[in-house]
């Protein structure tokens, strides 16, 4: 008899304890936010947080000894160069650059740009003048980078040097070294 009442005592506390475990249980699993299900997306911010571009500050112009010149295309009829000193990347996900554009006779056009490698876009911030001073751009807006025409000058810096899986190619530095020592990245890089 003792052993049947010990035995009866100790199944009355098991299924105690097993009941307000299971209780309890269940009502963690219920509560919001605590995991999946019921108040699971409470917990996060589902608000698209909208792209801010940061405010640009106009480099000084070139100097002859910082321009670098790359490869755009075969059928290329200009002849481009970054100013190495120019580039900077932004947090806001965009590398911003001086570019220099040749024509076959001679003209120089020197315009100062960005390129967004999250979305392939581009955008011409100001154009230089010889007199060493800067005038705004006019139509300021992001655009599409092309790799359609022989001067594909922006596709080549986005793909070449610039951007890679929709962010920037590494640091400034990293990006310097690759202009100057005239090695482009290479897929899979």
């Amino acid at each position: 008899m003792f052993f049947n009442a010990t035995l009866q005592s100790r199944l009355n506390k098991f299924v105690s304890v097993s009941a307000l475990l299971l209780l309890v249980s269940a009502h963690v699993h219920a509560a919001p936010g605590s995991g999946p299900g019921p108040g699971f997306d409470d917990d996060f911010d589902n608000e698209v947080k909208t792209w801010q571009e940061l405010a640009v500050q106009l480099p000084p112009q070139p100097q002859a000894a910082n321009l670098v010149p790359f490869y755009v295309s075969p059928t290329s009829t200009m002849k481009f160069a970054i100013d190495v000193k120019s580039i900077t990347a932004g947090s806001d996900g965009v590398v911003r650059y001086t570019l220099v554009s040749t024509s076959s006779a001679g003209a120089e056009n020197i315009s100062y740009e960005g390129i967004r490698c999250q979305t392939a876009e581009r955008k011409l911030y100001a154009f230089g003048h010889k007199e060493g001073n800067w005038s705004r751009a006019r139509l300021s807006k992001w655009q599409q980078i092309t790799d359609v025409s022989a001067n594909r000058q922006h596709a080549a810096l986005f793909q070449d040097f610039l951007c890679q899986g929709g962010t920037i190619a590494g640091r400034v530095v990293d990006i310097q070294a690759r202009f100057q020592n005239n090695r482009p990245l290479k897929p899979g890089d």
